[in-house]
């Protein structure tokens, strides 16, 4: 391939970066995808790291990568979410304006040398796209939440010894807030907020993968938490004269990776794993306003959180992978301070399969995720403007395809 179509390749893979962000399919808001063949297999390659995703899941799996290999796609959000409220005897389904978002993903290596590898990753690691009439019952809490997240990932890993490599990296994340809502404001009444910011933050992430055995691995990675400090701008309607900034602070959560892969089979690899991700450090959401409305302070005590997941793939022909995974994870958010941020049920089943071409030094790979939601009841949440509510368990999709090529 000339210089002229390895361009051609690099830019398509960035331009996808222009584009879009995720509704939140994993705990609180986090977006567990970074790759179709990963999300076949629902996460479960922390121990296989044997692709470019491998810069999100365990960087150090980046030292199975010889040579120069990139990978870019996409990741395809379709929900269905349902609030019932309750007003007395009246019951008021609430459906969430359709609508299909999508978050980027791109991601390169480059063998140095005998025992060292560089990696650039570029992905959405969090995501939310939440928006109802702006009518409905619910408003004094939320009409509208946009999150979106994106992730320059620099890597390096080193292969330690035949049996042992570690990897490292930056994250370097772009953070962007809106959020829309109706603040009852005593003697002033009801005014519509549109709260628009964002910022950058700094984090890392390390890696460790250990094969022992030609048909054994495990893997161990951390990421660290990121630090936002959201400037930005709150206008009122219909008081427009109490426009102005607005600021506040949240932490992103670290989360720490594990999983063992074990091939029964030349053809047939299995693995296991679990995530953990510190929700906990979600205590309040404070936004300081620069008018005389002062600080808007509004507890969330989120709780920690576990995802299991289990990955099979089977390698059906040279050219043809098959692949399928299941995993299961609970939320956040306590009923005590439930509201419609992030409008989850308890616990989450997540089913996926998946696709993998490979044509001479090109591989397309396709995911499907089917996200099963149990139902919620929510009766004495002290969020402001939250109701007496179910939250209906819905079936929403996740769809993914990445393109790679290795030169």
């Amino acid at each position: 391939m000339g210089s002229k179509s390895r361009w051609c390749i690099l830019v398509a893979g960035l331009g996808w970066l222009l584009v879009g962000t995720g509704q939140g399919f994993g705990s609180g808001f986090a977006l567990y995808e970074a790759g179709a063949r990963s999300s076949s297999l629902a996460g479960a390659v922390v121990a296989r790291a044997d692709d470019l995703s491998a810069i999100f899941y365990n960087p150090a799996g980046l030292v199975q990568l010889p040579k120069i290999q990139i990978m870019c796609g996409f990741t395809t959000f379709i929900p269905r979410v349902e609030i019932v409220t309750h007003l007395g005897p009246v019951a008021t389904p609430n459906l969430m304006q359709s609508r299909v978002s999508f978050a980027p993903h791109f991601f390169a290596s480059y063998q140095v040398g005998e025992r060292v590898w560089l990696g650039l990753g570029l992905n959405s690691p969090f995501g939310l796209g939440i928006q109802y009439n702006a009518n409905w019952p619910g408003s004094a809490n939320l009409i509208k939440a946009t999150i979106q997240t994106l992730n320059l990932n620099p890597t390096i890993a080193v292969k330690v010894t035949d049996y042992l490599a570690v990897g490292a990296g930056l994250d370097i994340m772009y953070f962007s807030l809106n959020l829309k809502r109706v603040l009852p404001l005593p003697l002033l009444g009801p005014q519509a907020l549109d709260l628009q910011g964002g910022s950058w933050g700094l984090g890392f992430n390390l890696g460790l993968l250990l094969k022992p055995l030609d048909y054994l691995s495990v893997g161990v990675s951390y990421r660290s938490q990121v630090r936002q400090q959201v400037n930005g701008k709150a206008r009122f309607r219909p008081l427009n004269t109490f426009d102005g900034d607005a600021s506040g602070s949240i932490i992103l959560p670290d989360m720490v990776f594990a999983g063992i892969m074990v091939q029964p089979l030349k053809q047939l690899s299995v693995e296991g794993g679990i995530i953990w991700t510190h929700w906990d450090l979600f205590k309040r959401l404070d936004i300081k306003f620069s008018n005389a409305l002062g600080t808007l302070s509004e507890p969330k005590e989120w709780h920690n959180t576990w995802r299991g997941q289990l990955g099979v793939e089977y390698k059906a022909l040279t050219w043809l992978d098959l692949r399928a995974g299941y995993a299961f994870e609970n939320e956040p958010m306590p009923d005590r301070f439930a509201d419609y941020l992030v409008p989850s049920t308890d616990r989450r089943h997540n089913f996926s399969c998946g696709t993998g071409f490979h044509w001479r030094a090109m591989t397309l790979d396709l995911a499907y995720t089917m996200v099963l939601m149990m139902d919620r009841p929510v009766d004495n949440s002290r969020a402001t403007g939250v109701l007496p509510s179910d939250f209906q368990g819905r079936l929403s999709h996740v769809v993914v395809m990445s393109v790679g090529y290795k030169f």
